[in-house]
Formats: C-alpha cells, sequence, structure tokens
C-alpha cells in the first residue's frame, strides 16, 4: 500500500512497456524480441489486475482519522474476489474501491483478512458491475513448488499509484525468512511461511499485485520489500496463497490452533545436546499461561516430534512448516508432544487453544478524547492480569474529558460505571448513552497493578 516509512510495499518498474488501456483490455506493445517467453495467458493476467483505493479509519491521541492508500490486487474468480495483501486491506476499511483494467472504476467490500499471511481478499460490488455493464477476467494460480531459482517471472501492479505496471526479473530464492515480522498496525506475519524472493523492481504501491510466470499463472503474492536496496522483493508462495484464499471464502476468517511455544533452529547446537543432524527443533520461550507453560515445557526443551511426526527445524527456514504443522491442529484437540530435556526424554500432552493475535481491537472514543484498544489474551498473561477484560489506553487528547480526570496512556480500563468490559462493545454501548446525555463517568483503572478509580466528567 502506498504509505510513508511503509515496507511493506511492492514491485513494477517497466522492463517491457504497456499500451494506454482501452476499453475490453489493455494490449502489450513491445518489440517481438521481448515476447518470445509470453504465452496468450500472460494478457489475461494483465487484464485480471486491478488498482485499489482503500480509505481507513486510524487513531491519533484520541481522535480517528481517515487515510488514503493505494494498492494492487487480482481478480481470481468468476465472482469477483479479488486477492492482495493485508497491510491493504485490513477490517477498519471505510471504503475500497477498485480500478479494473479498463479503467472504470467499482466499489468492492472486505470478505476476510488473514494477517498471519499478510493476504485479505474483496469482492467486487455485483451489482454496480451490472448496472454499468461491466465483466471482468480472472487469474489462476500456478504452482509455487514446481520453481526454481534463475526461472523468468513478472511482477504486475500499481507502484507510486502507475496502474498496469510490469516488470521482468527471475526467482533469487523459493524459501526466504523472516524471523518476528510486522504488518500494519503492528500485526504479526510470516510465522507460517517463507516467501518468495525477486530481483524485480520494488515500489510504493504494488503490494497485493501478482508475481506471475509467462504464461500468466499467478505463483505468488508481492507483499514485501526493503526501501533503500535494489531488486529486493518478495511475495507469498502461491500455495500458500491458494490455501487462504479457499478459507476465506468459506468462513471469512483463517482459525489456527495455539501452543505457546517460540521455535529457534539448532544449527550448531546439535553437540551440546547430543542429538543426531536433522532431529528436532529447539523451544527457545515458552509463552506465559500457555498450554505449553501448563504442560511443564521449559525454553532449552528439544521438540522431537508433534503426534509422532518427526520434526527437523536445524536451518530457520525450516520453522514456519513446523509452526504449520502445529497451527493445523484442531483447536481444542489434544497433541502428543515427544521432547528431550537433557537425558531424558518424555511424552507430554497439549490442549490446543485458538491462535489470538496480541494486538487487540482498537478505537477512539473522541468526546472524551480517549483511544483505547482491547486487550487480548496474550497482553492479559504476560502482564499478570486477572483476565481479559478491559481496554488499554492508546491514545489521550490533551484538554479533553479523559486527560483532564487523569487518564494516561499505559492506564488499563477494567470497569466503566462499575460495569466490567468483557467487550468492546460494552463501552461503545456506555459511551453511546453518554454522548446522548452527557454526564459524569466513573472508570475503574488498572495502573501498574494498583487499582485508581477516576471521575470523568463531561
Amino acid at each position: 500500500m502506498l504509505k510513508t516509512l511503509s515496507l511493506f510495499t511492492l514491485v513494477v518498474a517497466l522492463s517491457f512497456s504497456l499500451a494506454e488501456a482501452k476499453p475490453g483490455g489493455s494490449r502489450l506493445s513491445a518489440s517481438a524480441e521481448s515476447l518470445e517467453d509470453i504465452d496468450e495467458g500472460f494478457q489475461e493476467l494483465l487484464d485480471s489486475v486491478v488498482r485499489l483505493d482503500v480509505w481507513e479509519t486510524t487513531f491519533d491521541k484520541g481522535a480517528k482519522r481517515t487515510r488514503h492508500g493505494v494498492g494492487s490486487g487480482v481478480i481470481m474468480t468468476d465472482e469477483g474476489h479479488i486477492l492482495t495483501n493485508a497491510h491493504v486491506v485490513n477490517p477498519y476499511a471505510e471504503r475500497i474501491m477498485v480500478t479494473l483494467n479498463n479503467l472504470e472504476r467499482v466499489d468492492a467490500e472486505l470478505v476476510g483478512w488473514d494477517h498471519w499471511t499478510d493476504l485479505a481478499v474483496v469482492k467486487l460490488d455485483a451489482g454496480e458491475l451490472s448496472r454499468k455493464g461491466l465483466g471482468f477476467t480472472h487469474a489462476a494460480f500456478g504452482d509455487s513448488e514446481d520453481l526454481i531459482p534463475g526461472q523468468t517471472v513478472y511482477a504486475v501492479g500499481t507502484p507510486n499509484g502507475l496502474s498496469r505496471t510490469v516488470t521482468r526479473g527471475i526467482i533469487s530464492n523459493t524459501e526466504r525468512y523472516f524471523e518476528g515480522s510486522r504488518v500494519g498496525r503492528g500485526y504479526e506475519t510470516g510465522n507460517f511461511n517463507t516467501w518468495l524472493q525477486t530481483d524485480a523492481a520494488i515500489n510504493p504501491g504494488n503490494s497485493g499485485g501478482p508475481l506471475v510466470l509467462p504464461n500468466g499463472k499467478v505463483i505468488g503474492i508481492n507483499t514485501r520489500g526493503y526501501l533503500g536496496a535494489e531488486n529486493l522483493g518478495f511475495a507469498v508462495p502461491a500455495d500458500i496463497a491458494r490455501e487462504v484464499l479457499a478459507g476465506l471464502l468459506k468462513d471469512e476468517s483463517i482459525t489456527r490452533s495455539y501452543l505457546g511455544l517460540r521455535l529457534g533452529p539448532l544449527q550448531d547446537l546439535e553437540n551440546f545436546y547430543e542429538l543426531d543432524s536433522n532431529i528436532g527443533v529447539l523451544v527457545q520461550s515458552v509463552d506465559p499461561g500457555s498450554p505449553a507453560e501448563e504442560a511443564g515445557m521449559r525454553p532449552g526443551d528439544i521438540l522431537l516430534s508433534i503426534d509422532g511426526q518427526e520434526v527437523d527445524g536445524r536451518f530457520p527456514e525450516q520453522l514456519p512448516a513446523i509452526q504449520n504443522l502445529i497451527a493445523s491442529q484442531s483447536v481444542g484437540s489434544t497433541v502428543d508432544l515427544r521432547v528431550k530435556r537433557g537425558f531424558q526424554t518424555m511424552q507430554l500432552p497439549l490442549v490446543t487453544e485458538k491462535l489470538e493475535s496480541r494486538i487487540g481491537q482498537e478505537t477512539a472514543f473522541e468526546a472524551w478524547g480517549l483511544g483505547v484498544q482491547k486487550i487480548s489474551r496474550s497482553t492479559a498473561r504476560e502482564g499478570n492480569l486477572e483476565n481479559a477484560d478491559g481496554v488499554v489506553v492508546v491514545g489521550v487528547q490533551p484538554a479533553f474529558p479523559a486527560y483532564e480526570a487523569g487518564i494516561r496512556r499505559g492506564d488499563i480500563i477494567t470497569k466503566v460505571n462499575r460495569q466490567s468490559l468483557t467487550s468492546l462493545e460494552t463501552l461503545e454501548s456506555i459511551y453511546s448513552a453518554y454522548e446522548a446525555e452527557p454526564e459524569k463517568v466513573l472508570m475503574e483503572v488498572n495502573r501498574n497493578h494498583q487499582v485508581v478509580f477516576i471521575v470523568v466528567k463531561p
């Protein structure tokens, strides 16, 4: 998405030119030599690539703002479903406008998103398409598993707002790994997949566009690049994107399991743990209050197998597959882990939980000048809170009621008018009543594990 200082932007500068689009489809304009290795399917792919203009709600010190950004996407179904990045379109989107290949603009709505893989799906407004008499073509996936370094690929999208732009490059690496990545508002990403690396040109605004073969098959969704570096672009592999697209179309979200294990590579450590090569993965840390901690797992343990399936985490690039094996278990199911601790090997049964982000839903109550974020399960456990009830203050407007009452960033509001904040909707309901008839509000605040009672006056 075209945003200042965003590392999650993507590709495209011209390596061959595109003629100005005409109604019914864009046409290539290039020498015969430049088209020798391009299939007719490539033209259909070009017609399926779209520009996304997104207006989304942001929050700044207790005030709501609207921010506009530009990204790319590719139509992947005959019903008009567009695959793009989660950092391009998210649940805070107020409006999504799609520019088709013939330059016509159509509204779209968010179907679902998955920040863990940085993928999202939006759907074209069928009614508007019908009223305007518009049609579209859609692309198809290729097999990213078969890719090899050196293979020719094309990146298509909207760099810096310039629609229908193409660059040619090669696959530089098929299993690039990034540890501890973040996307958008700080959401976790990349735990369950590696990326394709390409040397196609990188520019802001190309996020969400397809990485394709000369035959037009989509083998990746362009996702990230390094600002200040040349020829370093990265895409989510098609084999991952295909699964996420299917899951989002079915359930509008992707459900994964969680055990609370932070894994690390065993490279160069096997001798210290008396292990054979290519067996096991290191447990670097265990999340507080997680199923793994409850079962007695500790940092330094070696995970040997999951439900009888041996794991090999010698190298960093192998970690996402192991994390994905855990995530693919049914939520609430029992998973048997074979663990080595010192000279002892043990079997530990763990009951999985639903994977949740540590980033909670955010909103602002402007009459109070108060910005809050719902407390996540992880935040509650790490902060030794009794439960995940309440909201954490992420912004306060000076001179507004909350600030004047003494509310500060980092405070945790657990109750308002003696009512527990079990959900963000509870606080929104209280706030709506305040807007209708402003009056004093009693807030119970957890500040450094001490309870403070604060009266917010209109």
